[in-house]
């Protein structure tokens, strides 16, 4: 199976499966010279792995990476590195009665007309449980640009349904179990999630990312556009349905005369581009808001088909999120650096001469 990798200079390959022994990452192109440990990665982890609260699925995961090659004495060596996370409280017996039914919603019916084979083990490569070790990858991301640029990468939960949430302060998102940015909804978004569970349905989520202290210069014209990676690598997130960089949809509606970033003395005046102009990033934030879809595992019986095309009825039983759109967050964080600090890499291959950040803006002729 192809299409287990992430990146080019900077490349995750990220490998196991939901109910297998263990899932994990090996980083190809990791610079040298970076203080690294486990407890760099652990935060993030802890802050995406399951049973974290009573909204998402219970299963028991520590999470607990171990990093097994690739750092030594406490810093990269340049070399591969290979992160594992065990998988500690599979049960694969809740599968038992969809080895040969297809759940609506989910990547059983394509995974088996393209592999004519599936792991119906919690959907086996297609899980989100794969995201877990993306966010290991995306802590070793970053760090590195926290290093050398500055570079702070924060999200929160935008809307939980149709409850939107107004942003009060990033504080807050560290806070509660919804990465809400406004701790005065959290009650509201508590007790949306627990008539969900009672009813046996499920809800989508609209998450934002932002990036802070992003250098000028990442990215490039035409098809390798810093915004254009940022959305590949967004869809690469299970569940999700739509990406905006900057104001997105809302410019449909803006005139060119407001949707345009004027440019002063002192900076921009105003970031609806969301910090990439023609592909490349201006130094202003990066903004990306994403769509998670409704979780597609849930209690109420839903028409679909077996192997032999005959008509069945499925009701999802097992552990699952409400809304896996709760623990997008870190995810989301992690992808964004993961095209960042691949970006900051291809920008140092390419012009090793000119320092990122720094060049001023030319005088017109």
């Amino acid at each position: 199976m192809s299409g287990s990798s992430f990146g080019h200079l900077f490349r995750v390959i990220n490998f196991g499966e939901s109910h297998g022994p263990a899932i994990g990452c090996v980083i190809d192109g990791c610079p040298p010279g970076l203080p690294l440990s486990v407890d760099d990665l652990q935060p993030d982890l802890d802050r995406r792995k399951p049973g974290t609260s009573r909204h998402v699925t219970q299963r028991r995961e520590s999470d607990r990476a171990e990093i097994l090659s690739g750092v030594f004495r406490g810093e990269t060596t340049g070399t591969p590195i290979a992160l594992l996370i065990r998988n500690e409280d599979q049960r694969s017996s809740d599968y038992d009665d969809l080895v040969d039914t297809f759940r609506p919603g989910h990547a059983d019916y394509t995974y088996w007309r393209k592999y004519g084979r599936r792991d119906p083990r919690g959907g086996g490569r297609s899980s989100a449980r794969l995201t877990a070790p993306m966010v290991a990858a995306g802590a070793v991301a970053r760090k590195w640009l926290g290093l050398h640029y500055g570079t702070r990468i924060r999200g929160c939960m935008q809307q939980l349904g149709p409850i939107e949430i107004p942003f009060a302060r990033w504080e807050d998102a560290e806070d509660n179990a919804f990465f809400a940015p406004n701790a005065a909804v959290v009650p509201q978004l508590e007790a949306h999630m627990d008539e969900l569970r009672r009813s046996g349905d499920s809800c989508g989520a609209r998450i934002r990312v932002s990036a802070s202290g992003v250098p000028v210069g990442l990215g490039s014209p035409l098809y390798d556009k810093l915004d254009a990676e940022i959305a590949y690598a967004m869809m690469g997130i299970n569940a999700v349905k739509g990406v905006e960089i900057g104001a997105g949809f809302a410019a449909v509606t803006q005139l060119g005369s407001e949707h345009g970033d004027e440019l002063l003395p002192t900076g921009f005046a105003s970031n609806h581009a969301g910090g990439v102009l023609g592909g490349i990033s201006t130094g202003q934030d990066l903004e990306v808001s994403i769509a998670i879809k409704p979780t597609s595992s849930i209690r109420l019986p839903r028409r679909s088909i077996n192997a032999r095309n005959e008509a069945v009825t499925i009701a999802t039983h097992g552990r699952h999120d409400p809304c896996v759109g709760i623990r997008a967050t870190p995810i989301a964080e992690a992808m964004l650096a993961l095209v960042l600090i691949d970006h900051a890499l291809l920008h140092r291959a390419q012009n090793g001469d000119v320092r990122l950040g720094v060049a001023p803006i030319p005088a017109q002729a």
